[in-house]
């Protein structure tokens, strides 16, 4: 990352994936009739409404600056949160469900831990810490909802 507003811009298009991934996890949750599953990835996605807001706040933008998709340097080809199409599949079990939303987070949580690691610019390195921590959260929260659905 070059400056506070490329990162800001490349963590609002990451929490603006997330929370439209995690709706639509959420949409697939409730299609099996698993309101509690529904409702754990709502929460999810606005958690991620929540991290887009703070990064529009802090970058200064009340829409992201017109960037395509393919100007982001991403690791992958998208978004790290970006869930692949396929994980709002109404037929996809809880189990898949939650496996799908962990690789999300624990990508968004790479993603963040990368430019923690690459960065000299101390203003980045403390947003970026600020990211991984709640990246970290999200991880364990579905780490524990794995967990209690396996039990």
């Amino acid at each position: 990352m070059k400056s506070v507003e490329e990162f800001l811009v490349y963590a609002a298009r990451l929490e603006q994936e997330a929370a439209l991934r995690f709706d639509e996890l959420a949409d697939a949750a409730g299609s099996f009739d698993n309101t509690e599953v529904s409702g754990f990835f709502r929460q999810m996605a606005e958690y991620s409404r929540m991290h887009l807001e703070e990064a529009r706040k802090r970058g200064g933008f009340r829409d992201l600056p017109d960037m395509a998709p393919g100007d982001y340097d991403w690791p992958q080809l998208e978004s790290p949160e970006a869930a692949a199409i396929w994980a709002a599949d109404p037929q996809m079990d809880v189990a898949m469900a939650l496996s799908v939303a962990l690789d999300a987070e624990t990508n968004g949580l790479a993603f963040y831990q990368g430019v923690l690691d690459r960065t000299s610019d101390p203003e980045i390195k403390a947003m970026a810490a600020e990211f991984v921590e709640e990246e970290a959260e999200h991880v364990a929260a579905i780490q524990r909802w794995i967990a209690r659905s396996a039990a």
